[in-house]
């Protein structure tokens, strides 16, 4: 069952363990004024997995001296030939 917390119109803060399908608080737990107005919160959301660009969040570095590889999946050298550059001819200007 989760926590909700109110607030009386007299400043008063309270908190009442209900269930989702309880109808609402309507008077201070306190000093009984009434009528109370729920608090809600934002929640902190963290998207994480392959989905997600690697870039959202900062990546845990490695200490090399730990034991880690020194090389990283994206430092290998690639195996794949490069196109061939294009020459620019000293005629064309």
């Amino acid at each position: 069952m989760p926590i909700y917390e109110y607030r009386c119109p007299n400043g008063h803060t309270f908190e009442v363990f209900q269930r989702m399908t309880d109808p609402p608080a309507e008077t201070c737990a306190t000093c009984g004024a009434g009528p109370v107005e729920k608090l809600l919160f934002p929640v902190a959301v963290h998207f994480k997995g392959s989905g997600f660009y690697s870039t959202d969040y900062g990546k845990k570095k490695a200490k090399e001296g730990e034991g880690a590889p020194a090389e990283k999946a994206g430092d290998k050298p690639s195996t794949e030939k490069a196109p061939p550059e294009k020459k620019a001819s000293a005629d064309k200007d």
